[in-house]
């Protein structure tokens, strides 16, 4: 299928409109499809699925590479309908299920990270994971969690660096710690705050079945990039999503109240805060702690309000 042509005049960079939350779930419905879905059992997905992405982000780096996959692929109708029915929950609650959270890791890698704080953000989260205390939350009660790890910088630079895993053993949460310490730096770029809730409301679109579903993230400046998180919150419904935050210090004065007033959102929100990046093991330590017994595992109802 040929890409439809977008018109020569087009909004400027930092101003690109989004697509309406109904295009949010057909294009989510399609990007979480698995590749070995058998064709027989599928249909073309309509091009007015996805219309408003195609003509309003097509030139920008990320979202047009991701709308060339969606229009290439194939969904099952019945449950594109499902969910298209279901838009005033673009993340629905799940219950009963043997996972009991979903916690997406955002860590920032922008410009203002220093190599060497670099080396800190990556290892202060090793080290977490390491901890004993750590490991008897994530392990010690019946349920499990369930664990993603994306870097985020500007608007098109988002790169998951650790898969979901469930963290069943501590050889499963050893193999995350593997994986984290072997990746590379994805980027250097400016600061894209609002892609990066996007891009993890996304990730964790496709996590395990769980009962409860937290995007972390980590960060020490304000959205400079691409849409904000108050325009970002405002044309996406991010559901029972509950979204913390790490705000650290030492670049910009405010960033904690930046954090507390934008960021988070949702039942039991909260954002811990690191002077400068030499603080951040020991508080990023304090914060998963916290998300993992904070009774955050309860989930919440679809018709709750949302709270930002």
């Amino acid at each position: 299928m040929q890409m439809p042509r977008v018109p020569a005049a087009r909004a400027p960079a930092h101003d690109i409109a989004l697509p309406t939350r109904d295009n949010l779930i057909a294009c989510q419905v399609v990007l979480n499809m698995p590749s070995s879905r058998p064709a027989a059992a599928t249909t073309e997905l309509p091009k007015a699925a996805c219309h408003t992405t195609a003509a309003q982000e097509y030139q920008d780096k990320q979202t047009s590479a991701a709308y060339s996959a969606i229009m290439q692929a194939r969904a099952a109708p019945l449950l594109l309908v499902v969910l298209l029915l279901t838009s005033a929950n673009v993340f629905p609650a799940r219950a009963g299920t043997e996972c009991r959270l979903a916690l997406a890791l955002g860590l920032d890698v922008s410009r203002s990270v220093s190599d060497a704080a670099y080396t800190l953000q990556i290892e202060g989260v090793q080290a977490a994971l390491a901890d004993d205390t750590m490991r008897s939350a994530i392990l010690a009660p019946e349920r499990h969690v369930a664990l993603a790890i994306y870097e985020w910088s500007g608007r098109g630079e988002q790169k998951v660096v650790v898969g979901w895993t469930l963290l069943r053993s501590e050889a499963d949460i050893d193999a995350v710690i593997a994986e984290l310490g072997a990746a590379e730096r994805s980027f250097n770029g400016i600061t894209a705050v609002g892609r990066a809730l996007f891009f993890g409301a996304r990730l964790l679109l496709g996590a395990p079945e769980c009962a409860a579903r937290t995007l972390d993230l980590s960060g020490d400046g304000r959205n400079n990039d691409g849409p904000d998180p108050a325009r970002i919150y405002a044309r996406f419904n991010f559901g029972d999503i509950t979204v913390n935050g790490l705000a650290i210090g030492g670049l910009e004065h405010g960033i904690l109240d930046y954090y507390q007033s934008e960021v988070i959102r949702g039942p039991g929100a909260f954002v811990e805060y690191a002077q400068d990046w030499r603080d951040f093991p020991p508080v990023f330590r304090r914060k998963l702690l916290r998300e993992l017994t904070a009774g955050l595992f309860a989930a919440v109802s679809p018709g709750h309000p949302e709270l930002r």
